[in-house]
């Protein structure tokens, strides 16, 4: 009777975390990626957010208010490249389907994207962070939690703006299972790296006269609150952006109107040389 009802949650959950990765139609990135680009300005141990286009991203996005709805870690080159001739896997993340995997950068080369990097981070912390993501490949999503993944089918839940965070880290408590954010929280939780601290002052402060008195005390959240948007939103994160990182010359693009007119100059000196 066991192994029917587990195999019945297995296929029903298989089918709901299928519905929920199907691609929403009409989406267009406004700057999509370049593998090549991104490649070039990615370091290991940076944060990759997407804005993805999956019904379960649109849920995200909802409850987080952000553009991001999911994160993946850059590992460089320390997989293997594939026997096959296929893209070296860089990135490490997870995602409902297939639990956490190593994937290409191409992936998400039609995605709008953004690269968010631990300031200061030294270079034996950041072997750590990802020794500690490539440790985890192979982990799985808990397809068996039906109730995990019904809350993803609601486009708005109704639930106060103080709940939706819990909400997201509503979950089984499985150990092999993990979202994406969340492991990588707490890949970074290991070498006690601050995301977005929470902040509890220390007693006092309300008869406090100086800012000595009014100190604060930084806490790590739980990795399994954390949302891709929180990366974003770290005071300790720095954001790259790929066009800048090789020298940028705004005098040097090409507008619409400019290639309008330097056409129209072309044409009417082509016509008065012919006369």
């Amino acid at each position: 009777m066991t192994e029917l009802r587990d195999t019945l949650l297995d296929r029903l959950g298989r089918r709901l975390a299928g519905a929920l990765q199907e691609e929403s139609s009409g989406y267009e990135p406004y700057t999509p990626s370049d593998a090549e680009t991104l490649r070039r300005a990615l370091e290991p141990g940076d944060i990759l957010l997407i804005e993805g286009n999956q019904k379960i991203s649109a849920v995200i996005k909802y409850l987080t208010q952000s553009t991001w709805s999911h994160a993946a870690l850059y590992v460089g080159d320390a997989l293997p490249e594939p026997q096959d001739g296929t893209e070296r896997p860089r990135l490490i993340e997870v995602s409902m389907g297939e639990g956490c995997v190593a994937v290409p950068l191409s992936r998400y080369r039609t995605y709008n994207t953004r690269i968010c990097r631990a300031s200061g981070l030294a270079p034996e912390d950041r072997d750590r962070v990802v020794a500690f993501m490539i440790g985890k490949l192979g982990l799985k999503y808990d397809l068996k939690n039906i109730l995990d993944m019904l809350r993803y089918f609601l486009p708005a839940p109704p639930v106060p703006v103080r709940w939706r965070r819990r909400m997201l880290a509503f979950g089984s408590g499985d150990p092999t299972r993990a979202i994406c954010s969340s492991l990588i929280a707490e890949a970074y939780g290991q070498i006690r790296y601050p995301i977005l601290p929470e902040i509890t002052r220390a007693p006092g402060r309300a008869s406090a006269q100086s800012n000595y008195s009014r100190r604060e005390i930084l806490h790590i959240r739980h990795h399994s609150l954390y949302t891709p948007r929180d990366f974003d939103l770290s005071p300790y994160f720095r954001i790259v952006k790929p066009t800048l990182e090789y020298g940028f010359d705004y005098r040097a693009v090409t507008w619409d109107d400019k290639a309008s007119s330097d056409a129209a100059a072309a044409k009417a000196g082509a016509i008065a040389s012919d006369t």
